[in-house]
């Protein structure tokens, strides 16, 4: 059994598209390293909605992961670059990471909005996905 995260951010202004992407391979270098971490991948959707879904052997190790090192120094920058925010962790007992659609599909149906300082009119409403599904590209590993 495996933690699975996928978050979804929506930036604000494409002012923050740069320190944005600094703070992303930040926390993508520390989650490789991180204990439990097994994989991950990060993406975009056509709405410049930026995704991450990675998994974890337990919900101890993402929290360790989430409130420590780069991804901690992110988050309260987020909170004002982003203008939509949502998140989903779920369980489950496959040993690879899920495809875009149930991706998409876990966050929809089960997401969470974050806190934002601007939220926009969809995230006001409770929206958690954009309205396309997201493209990955760039593959985590863990480092041994």
């Amino acid at each position: 059994m495996s933690l699975i995260s996928v978050t979804r951010l929506h930036l604000r202004s494409q002012l923050y598209l740069l320190p944005f992407f600094v703070y992303t391979m930040r926390s993508a270098s520390q989650a490789k390293k991180s204990r439990g971490f097994r994989g991950g991948t990060l993406g975009a959707d056509a709405q410049r909605g930026y995704w991450t879904v990675t998994m974890w052997d337990s919900e101890a190790s993402m929290m360790a992961f989430r409130n420590g090192g780069a991804h901690r120094a992110a988050m309260p920058r987020l909170l004002g670059w982003c203008d939509e925010a949502s998140f989903a962790h779920y369980l489950s007992d496959q040993d690879a990471l899920p495809a875009a659609d149930e991706a998409y599909r876990r966050l929809q149906v089960t997401g969470k909005t974050s806190k934002v300082r601007n939220p926009s009119t969809a995230h006001t409403t409770g929206r958690t996905v954009s309205a396309g599904l997201p493209r990955f590209g760039l593959k985590l590993n863990p480092r041994v």
